[in-house]
């Protein structure tokens, strides 16, 4: 600090990335105000107003001077109301309110109601991880950090103006955790009568492929889709934190990571294309990168709109969005489980021997275009989920339960890897890596052309193939597996 002038460290979220800012303030004569400058957007320049209110609230003076603000780096666009609390620990320290020792190790993140208390912002789990690459002690709301902030060392709690700005060099830094969302236990056991759609969930699960159900109302796939992250390895560390990240930039509680609970998204078929995949101003991530590291579940498929629906291709592919936009590229991480669910036809009868379907072929045709060829062949598995037994349902007959899934899912995957690091097969390899058998390929090259498969259809029934293989533990793969996978391919509506 040089007279009247004084910087304080801060950030901005920029995707799920937070970019340290210097917030530089300068004292003058003049007419009092605050002007700010260094790209600010509208709710960084609406910080004026809220940090005059809290700072008299709080007890402290609102001196008579004009102020003059850069948010540094200057080309660098600003937002969110992230900026009040540093811009009010500004101006207290460069007028004198406040001692400035100890502000160079902080970093200032918080939104300050009129009152002078503290409010969350979103993205302070990136927040956190900014002032861990930094080596400063993040000061914000802490217990907004989410799960992120249990047993670290660089969070300081602050409640308020008053008490936290005067305590700022008392220590007691500490994160707070959170109490873990426990919602209701979901199992598979309570789906009855669908023991044939629990096998493809299980492969769904073990190699990570696609999964498209079509069905009659009524028939459980709701039921069965939210149940999947049942069956589903617990997240480990790293991708706990991944998703607690995520969560956080997009404003949402990432409680429920410390049981290494698994993210599930079941976003409504009216969604747009830039709450699918990301976008808007400032740039949010979308469903598609919500869902990372977990399950993405789009029920009534067909209701999607198709620029939607299209523009999932490239995220399923790559497992990453690209967003360009003015100000440069945005990249977002999308590695997820992809579930659908969808009826046969607009009356959705179709198919189901207990109800005559009303529709005219050609609508039947329409409806089912509306997914898309190139969409519907990036979906390893199409099973078709009956109407369950009535008398079955009556009686309350059990089937597989969630437990029993899950070990045949963890069982494929721990064998999967042996089998790479042993085998040394390699599903990446291609077709020689995934050990098909003689009569496995012989059964394979055939069934393609029968059916017509393209390149990308025979590697993909290969691949599945290879997980039915690995559910059973076997080093190489049979013509039955080849022939399983056939069946979850050969769906032509």
């Amino acid at each position: 600090m040089a007279g009247g002038l004084l910087s304080v460290a801060s950030a901005t979220l920029r995707g799920i990335e937070a970019l340290p800012v210097d917030v530089e303030i300068a004292t003058s004569a003049g007419i009092p105000g605050m002007s700010i400058v260094g790209m600010p957007d509208g709710s960084v320049l609406e910080a004026r107003a809220r940090v005059r209110c809290a700072i008299k609230a709080s007890g402290f003076n609102v001196s008579r001077l004009r102020f003059t603000v850069n948010l540094s780096p200057g080309e660098l666009k600003k937002s969110g109301t992230g900026f009040d609390l540093p811009l009010a620990v500004a101006m207290l320290a460069v007028t004198g309110q406040i001692p400035t020792s100890g502000l160079d190790d902080c970093m200032f993140v918080g939104e300050l109601a009129l009152d002078g208390s503290v409010s969350a912002v979103r993205g302070l789990v990136a927040y956190r991880k900014l002032a861990e690459r930094t080596g400063k002690t993040l000061v914000c709301l802490a217990s907004s950090c989410g799960g992120a902030s249990e047993g670290v060392l660089n969070v300081e709690r602050l409640e308020d103006l008053r008490r936290g700005v005067r305590g700022l060099h008392a220590g007691g830094r500490e994160g707070r955790p959170v109490t873990p969302d426990g919602g209701p236990e979901l199992d598979y056991e309570d789906v009855l009568d669908q023991e044939s759609a629990k096998r493809a969930l299980v492969i769904s699960a073990a190699g990570r492929h696609g999964l498209l159900m079509v069905g009659p109302p009524g028939s459980g796939k709701s039921m069965l889709a939210r149940r999947l992250p049942t069956i589903l390895p617990p997240l480990t560390p790293e991708e706990a934190e991944e998703v607690a990240l995520i969560g956080s930039v997009a404003g949402l509680s990432v409680g429920r990571q410390d049981n290494g609970a698994r993210p599930f998204r079941a976003p409504h078929h009216s969604i747009s294309q830039a709450g699918m995949i990301g976008g808007g101003s400032p740039v949010h991530p979308g469903e598609v990168t919500l869902a990372h590291h977990g399950v993405l579940f789009l029920d009534e498929l067909p209701e999607f709109s198709t620029n939607v629906l299209q523009s999932l291709r490239q995220p399923f592919e790559e497992h990453v969005v690209r967003l360009v936009r003015a100000d440069g590229l945005y990249r977002f991480p999308c590695d997820f489980t992809f579930l659908a669910a969808a009826n046969p036809c607009p009356c959705g009868y179709l198919g189901d021997p207990a109800h005559a379907c009303t529709c005219a072929p050609a609508k039947v045709a329409q409806y089912q275009s509306r997914v898309g060829g190139p969409l519907k062949d990036r979906i390893d598995v199409h099973i078709f989920v009956s109407r369950p037994d009535s008398r079955k349902v009556v009686e309350g007959a059990r089937g597989m339960s969630s437990a029993q899934m899950r070990d045949l899912v963890l069982g494929a995957r721990e064998f999967r890897a042996w089998r790479e690091s042993v085998l040394g097969h390699k599903d990446e390899e291609g077709l020689e890596g995934m050990a098909l058998g003689d009569e496995a390929a012989s059964v394979l090259e055939s069934m393609a052309r029968s059916l017509g498969f393209g390149g990308r259809s025979i590697v993909r029934v290969a691949k599945v193939a290879r997980t039915i293989a690995d559910i059973r533990q076997g080093e190489s793969v049979s013509k039955e597996d080849v022939l399983e996978a056939c069946a979850y391919r050969d769906r032509r509506g």
